[in-house]
């Protein structure tokens, strides 16, 4: 597979819009997909205040059933969510999609049912930067070298902070 990407990696320092897009975004994806869904988070680090952030909004969409999936995908799409069916293999118990606007990355929706582990997983994380101001220091700066290093690898970027989010999800809460 070619891991190498169009997109560059690119941190920005945290900014109040982004939980006004995440809540105008929700609004948008709840006219759609509101008989599917059970819950809709803001996740990843523009969910965090002060945390600095590749400039994309990433959201959790809890769902009934994912099986449902062939009735919720078409409505996503029609709003501008593009569907990566090949990451299935990776992680089976998740739907997910991208939406690119004016050709960057704007929204990336990660869809499971609440009890799957990559649900609580992306939940717990989230939880423990919020409430563990040294942990999103660390992670901040782990972001930014790891940006510098893998600047056209986004794929590198995020395989790369695995081992930090495993680590801190055996953080006591």
């Amino acid at each position: 597979m070619n891991r190498s990407k169009p997109f560059p990696v690119i941190i920005e320092p945290y900014s109040f819009k982004w939980p006004l897009q995440f809540e105008e975004e929700k609004a948008r994806l709840l006219q759609v997909i509101s008989p599917y869904t059970i819950c809709i988070e803001h996740i990843g680090s523009t969910a965090v205040p002060g945390l600095p952030a590749k400039p994309v909004i990433d959201i959790l969409i809890g769902v009934r059933r994912l099986e449902d999936a062939c009735r919720f995908l078409p409505p996503l799409e029609l709003l501008g969510y593009r569907y990566i069916s090949e990451l299935e293999k990776e992680i089976p118990e998740r739907r997910y999609l991208q939406k690119l606007t004016a050709n960057a990355h704007t929204h990336h929706l990660h869809i499971a049912e609440p009890d799957s582990q990559f649900f609580i997983d992306h939940l717990r994380f989230r939880d423990l930067l919020r409430a563990h101001p040294d942990l999103a220091e660390k992670y901040a700066k782990l972001k930014y070298e790891l940006a510098k290093r893998y600047r056209y690898d986004r794929e590198a970027y995020t395989d790369a902070k695995s081992d930090f989010i495993e680590k801190a999800l055996l953080f006591p809460s």
